[in-house]
């Protein structure tokens, strides 16, 4: 049986990968181009020129690797979550998001930056 999706009208904002040091690989990124815009030691986000980010969350956090889909409102990313039967969390860095299962059972984090997001100084520089 085919499972319904819940389309989500957003943009890719970055993918995450696992990783077992943080702050080595954030440094290794930021050799590649990137630039920090938050980093703990359990997760970071780095995002390139353009604003195309990358992730890295230690192996074994509560979340799991995924595809990050942006939206611009936080209507928007409460319909989302409700259509995809989500709660929406906030972050440390506040911003919003909720994680729903992807295409082959990767994971989609639903995301959306408000104005007091924490990293909003820096992607305005984009």
């Amino acid at each position: 049986m085919e499972q319904s999706r819940t389309q989500i009208d957003g943009i890719v904002d970055h993918v995450a990968f696992e990783s077992s040091d943080v702050r080595r690989d954030a440094r290794e990124y930021e050799q590649l181009g990137f630039t920090v815009e938050a980093l703990y030691d359990d997760w970071a986000l780095l995002r390139d020129r353009k604003g195309f980010g990358v992730a890295l969350v230690v192996v074994g956090s509560k979340y799991p690797p995924h595809l990050a889909l942006r939206v611009e409102s936080r209507e928007a990313l409460e319909e989302a979550a409700r259509r995809a039967h989500c709660t929406i969390r906030e972050h440390r860095d506040h911003s919003l998001s909720f994680h729903m299962p992807g295409v082959g059972g990767q994971a989609i984090q639903v995301i959306y930056y408000p104005p007091e997001y924490a990293g909003n100084r820096l992607r305005q520089g984009l």
